[in-house]
């Protein structure tokens, strides 16, 4: 046993008919209905203005090395997100241009990364959702180790191997492949309900009942006269 050096390449997988029932829903709406507990760290954000959606391929990397993603890299399949948990670390990146060109070649759904990249002004421009904590000009090393198809840690929300992973401009939320066909549901009702309240704005229309009705139960204290 290779006990931080190891890959398990076969992940399970959700039916892709499930994950796209995710597509075009916003991430707070899915966060919304998981009671706010399952959004990654705000710090990890979109690069390239992209959405990402897709089950999770996790590595696990030593900060600053990407031999190991390079490895889970030619194993994924076409849709995978390839999830790095870089531990965090802010001072080399993980990948850059070259890297994710292979991955557009290869048909990868995307990036999610718990590190840095590099070559920004190139990734900006490339069809390719790349999402991670920053950017740094420092190169990775190749040593190892690392592990593939573990459950990581990203910006502290723990992602299973095949995890369905949602971005977009607002942030990155996980979704567990058991939760997913109710949740997406749920998420769908709320975007309808908002779009209806949006509507009554855009005419006139604010419904300010729910206000009272909170701030009593919560015991706001009111006076009729001025603070003095």
């Amino acid at each position: 046993m290779s006990i931080g050096f190891r890959a398990y390449f076969e992940i399970p997988r959700p039916d892709t008919t499930i994950i796209l029932s995710f597509a075009g829903l916003p991430v707070a709406n899915i966060a919304d209905n998981m009671n706010r507990m399952y959004c990654v760290d705000s710090a990890i954000r979109s690069l390239n203005g992209l959405p990402l959606l897709g089950p999770a391929y996790t590595v696990k990397v030593c900060p600053g090395d990407n031999l190991v993603i390079h490895k889970a890299l030619h194993r994924a399949k076409p849709g995978d997100i390839l999830v790095i948990d870089g531990g965090g670390y802010t001072e080399r990146s993980l990948i850059g241009e070259i890297v994710v060109r292979q991955s557009i070649a290869i048909g990868l759904g995307g990036w999610l990364i718990d590190g840095m990249v590099r070559d920004i002004e190139e990734i900006a421009r490339l069809p390719m959702p790349v999402y991670a904590r920053g950017v740094s000009p420092c190169g990775p090393y190749k040593n190892g180790p690392g592990e593939i198809g573990v459950p990581v840690c990203i910006g502290g929300q723990v992602v299973m191997p095949g995890d369905i992973i949602v971005g977009d401009q607002d942030g990155v939320v996980v979704v567990r492949s058991a939760d997913a066909v109710e949740l997406a549901e749920l998420a769908r009702r709320q975007n309808e309900r908002e779009k209806k309240v949006l509507e009554d704005v855009a005419n006139g229309i604010m419904d300010t009942g729910w206000i009272e009705r909170f701030c009593e139960e919560k015991g706001l204290e009111v006076h009729d006269g001025p603070y003095l």
